[in-house]
């Protein structure tokens, strides 16, 4: 329960910093935006996360990736990060969060 509980407590402060990190031209952070379609961590407290951008040609892209790659290795207790970018499914509205869609002004 114990190691349980170790995962948990990881993956949420993993959350909380992808929640620090912003697309410049949409005022939502990353995460409720639902660009990050996957967080794991293993035993050894390596982090795997696939994760989208709202479009392939995002023109900061990279610095975007950059920025999650080097926020999730400085979390406490994790070793390694793993990221995977993917379009498949592509990224549409209803991956936001109800938060987003309010700050939006979609709901």
């Amino acid at each position: 329960m114990e190691r349980e509980d170790e995962f948990l407590q990881l993956e949420d402060a993993i959350i909380n910093t992808l929640k620090t990190i912003y697309d410049p031209e949409i005022p939502v952070n990353i995460y409720d935006l639902g660009l990050i379609y996957e967080i794991d961590v293993d035993d050894e407290n390596n982090a795997k996360i696939r994760m989208t951008l709202t479009t392939p040609n995002c023109p900061i892209a990279d610095d975007i990736i950059a920025e999650v790659q080097h926020k999730v290795e400085a979390v406490q207790g994790i070793k390694s990060v793993n990221l995977k970018l993917t379009f498949d499914p592509p990224w549409d509205e209803s991956n936001l969060t109800d938060e987003a869609k309010l700050e939006l002004g979609l709901l």
